[in-house]
């Protein structure tokens, strides 16, 4: 059975939609800047909607006080694939999964004093989201770390292959909060200035927010379809990836079955020391040294839980309008081994590309994309 990629939203600093981000990114626009936050005086860079266009938008769908940020940006991103392709949650073909890596962490830092702190509990999040649009289906949580996203996806897929559902809407959020950020300056990973993925000078990560949404269908409502995907964890270290790559090859190896033959990459890419140098070597394992390819993180920041969607979502847009978007940041190699790192937007017939995502706990994914 195929399962078909459908109507997409991005909810970003950038732009209230995917059509506007891919547009600005195209244009080599960047949402990372220097920002203060009352837990952070000296600032640092990320990447941070802004909190009136945000309630300026919500505020056609209900009342802003009577959700977080989280969960605001959320809804805005599902109404408007829902108005895209006419899908009904309240009807029980149809599910939502929702993917996070703190959800409502805010909550537990006093952000709302007048909210219950169980609003902090993933599935509460998740069922507040299913109950604004009448899910028929109790929304699923998918929480592993940084390969949330893209894992959610995969998840999808295996769900409509089974004939469990007809539709299934995935939809990932995180936010910048006090306790994300603590715990990456906690390993000196914070990057001073824009990340470089990739880059001989990379020095760090920026975090970024961000709420991305995307349909997935037994029936055929695009030209585009999810035909491979599979996780695997290399069990190195509680943050620390395998320096050997294992469990990123094992996802290239699972996903790609014996055929290589992909037109472009969309790698994790955080510009940490360990990250990137990972990747280049599960890549040089896969035998896919020469494929084009790149990061976004230099332009969102690292949108944890809503990043395997969002960069999916830009990949798939790569798809239909055979463009590759370069790596912002990217001068000069800085892994151990030869990747291809795109350096200009360009123009490329594309086909197939591949969608990868790795995070802590050694959690590492894949997916493949075509154009039918």
């Amino acid at each position: 059975m195929r399962v078909f990629l459908g109507a997409h939203n991005i909810i970003s600093p950038l732009a209230f939609n995917s059509k506007e981000n891919f547009e600005r990114i195209s244009k080599g626009e960047s949402a990372v800047s220097k920002r203060e936050f009352p837990f952070s005086q000296e600032g640092f860079f990320c990447s941070k909607i802004d909190d009136k266009i945000l309630n300026e938008s919500f505020s056609k769908l209900g009342k802003a006080t009577d959700y977080t940020r989280l969960e605001r940006m959320a809804i805005l991103s599902i109404a408007d694939v829902l108005k895209q392709s006419g899908v009904d949650l309240s009807k029980k073909e149809s599910l939502l999964i929702f993917s996070t890596t703190k959800g409502n962490i805010d909550v537990l830092e006093n952000a709302y004093p007048s909210f219950d702190k169980k609003r902090a509990y993933l599935a509460e999040t998740a069922e507040r989201i299913g109950n604004f649009f009448h899910c028929a289906i109790t929304p699923l949580v998918l929480s592993n770390a940084c390969i949330s996203g893209l894992l959610a996806m995969i998840i999808a897929k295996r769900y409509i292959e089974s004939g469990a559902y007809k539709n299934i809407m995935v939809c990932g959020s995180d936010i910048i909060s006090e306790f994300t950020t603590s715990g990456f300056k906690s390993f000196n990973a914070i990057s001073p200035s824009r990340c470089r993925p990739f880059d001989a000078k990379r020095n760090g990560i920026n975090l970024g927010e961000a709420a991305a949404t995307i349909l997935l269908s037994s029936e055929p409502i695009s030209n585009l379809i999810i035909t491979s995907g599979a996780s695997a964890n290399d069990a190195n270290h509680i943050s620390g990836p395998s320096r050997t790559g294992d469990g990123l090859f094992q996802a290239l190896q699972q996903t790609l079955k014996g055929d290589s033959s992909v037109d472009f990459i969309s790698a994790h890419g955080t510009a940490t020391e360990y990250n990137d140098e990972m990747e280049s070597v599960a890549f040089d394992r896969a035998g896919l040294n020469d494929v084009p390819l790149h990061s976004l993180k230099a332009y969102y920041g690292h949108t944890l839980g809503a990043a395997g969607i969002l960069e999916s979502i830009i990949s798939l847009i790569s798809l239909q309008e055979n463009k590759l978007i370069a790596s912002l940041g990217y001068e000069e190699q800085g892994t151990s081994k030869k990747i291809n790192v795109i350096e200009e937007t360009q123009d490329k017939p594309l086909q197939r590309i591949l969608k990868t995502a790795s995070g802590f706990g050694g959690c590492n994914a894949a997916a493949i994309f075509e154009k039918i």
